[in-house]
């Protein structure tokens, strides 16, 4: 969807909505992202209208959070949110109000919402901007402020910490002192904030640009302690200094995350956070140097848990762990055999394994001298010769007069071992070397 069409199709909804009688703006996000001279990903209106009035002036709407006052309004397949001002009653269950009140005053919704930057409207007509939190100032100073009391707009959704360190990072920003204040000292609540929440939030830490600055601000206010203990625990864990001249382990995990670029995989940024978490485990101080043994076995039991107790996709877990169990391949990427090189170049997504090795390298050693061999090789070998058409199949065994068993398996995969290797080009030249090692039919 084109930002203009986007902003055409909102400014036309506050159009219709004024021409009935009723106020109508631009509100929050977006408000801010113009402001900042970025694109908006989407425009929301904040009106005057009730949700029935709403759905009356419009022809295509869904009624998504009437009783919240939100309405979408759908316009050549473009969704407006489009929500009634109101003030919000007690927040029970830590997200939703118990009720809410519909008003015609927008200071009043201005006043129920998170941030201040995040609470000004625009007038699409003019341009004209509607502060009255002291969002433009806040943002000129480069500072998240939460509107009014701190402690009570995070009590009302403990996720707004989260999103108050998120939006500080992306916009590099410093947090407001007496909102860090009431970070510092809620933090723990935000354990009751649901596990999808809180992976939807990290998600967009680590893929927005500014995955570092977000991590430091998650360990400065409390934060990473309460939603990942697991990373807390990578400081102070010290590196052999000949392969990590860098520092401990924490400081070489902000490297890499400080390497990631905006929008990339999410399953790649975990994967960079995690990639040395079954470090701390496996420390110890042998009499040559500092040895992780067994880390990345570890470490991948260790962030299955973390995938499965923030719910991941399966598919996502899977590309997390499987990037975090062969990182440290590479080591051994000029010494595989033909064949061996082939299959690690069938992982999922390799382009993705290819470049968390290249954020590990330069957030340790420097050297790419493995990296440019793998890409390069990955990059020049055919998709047929990686995953050519198998010569041999159960079936030809069984034909041949072997009986199905365990050993099949094996003979296959010798098989195809050799074919990868480009020692044998045919069926009867597969046969041929079965027969070699399983003579006896």
């Amino acid at each position: 969807m084109e930002p203009n069409a986007a902003r055409d199709a909102a400014a036309a909804i506050v159009a219709r909505l004024r021409a009935a009688g009723h106020q109508a703006y631009f509100v929050g996000g977006c408000v801010r992202d113009l402001l900042l001279g970025r694109s908006p990903k989407d425009f929301d209106v904040a009106t005057s209208a009730t949700p029935d009035q709403v759905l009356t002036l419009f022809e295509e709407t869904f009624a998504v959070g009437a009783h919240f006052g939100v309405v979408l309004v759908c316009s050549q397949e473009i969704v407006t949110e489009v929500a009634t001002f109101r003030s919000d009653g007690a927040y029970s269950d830590g997200r939703h109000p118990d009720a809410v009140r519909f008003s015609t005053s927008p200071e009043e919704d201005a006043k129920r919402r998170d941030f201040t930057i995040n609470g000004m409207m625009l007038d699409p007509a003019d341009g004209s901007v509607l502060d009255m939190v002291g969002g433009m100032q806040d943002l000129n100073a480069g500072l998240i402020r939460a509107i009014g009391d701190p402690g009570e707009r995070f009590a009302e959704d403990k996720l707004r910490m989260l999103r108050a360190v998120r939006f500080a990072a992306r916009f590099s920003f410093d947090i407001e002192p007496a909102t860090a204040k009431a970070i510092q000292r809620l933090a723990p609540a935000v354990s009751q904030v649901s596990s999808e929440r809180v992976r939807d939030e990290l998600n967009r830490m680590l893929t927005e640009g500014q995955a570092r600055r977000a991590f430091e601000m998650l360990d400065a206010t409390g934060l990473l302690a309460q939603v990942l203990p697991e990373v807390v625990r990578l400081k102070g864990v010290a590196q052999p200094p000949q392969y990590h001249p860098e520092g401990d382990v924490w400081v070489h995990t902000l490297l890499l995350l400080d390497g990631l670029p905006a929008d990339c995989p999410s399953a790649l940024a975990w994967g960079a956070l995690l990639h040395d978490i079954g470090k701390p485990a496996t420390f110890r101080v042998a009499p040559d140097r500092i040895r992780f043994d067994g880390h990345v076995e570890t470490g991948v039991h260790i962030a299955e848990a973390i995938c499965r107790r923030l719910r991941f996709p399966n598919y996502e877990t899977e590309q997390i762990l499987s990037l975090i169990a062969n990182h440290m391949r590479f080591a051994d990427v000029r010494k595989m055999k033909e064949s061996t090189l082939k299959r690690f170049f069938r992982l999922e997504h390799f382009d993705q394994h290819l470049a968390l090795h290249r954020l590990d390298c330069l957030a340790s050693h420097g050297s790419l001298d493995l990296y440019d061999f793998a890409r390069q090789r990955f990059e020049a070998l055919p998709e047929a010769e990686v995953r050519p058409h198998l010569l041999l199949s159960g079936k030809d065994l069984i034909e041949a007069g072997y009986r199905p068993g365990p050993q099949f398996s094996q003979m296959l995969a010798m098989a195809e071992d050799a074919q990868l290797e480009g020692t044998i080009h045919s069926r009867e030249q597969a046969l041929a070397l079965i027969r070699e090692r399983w003579p006896r039919l």
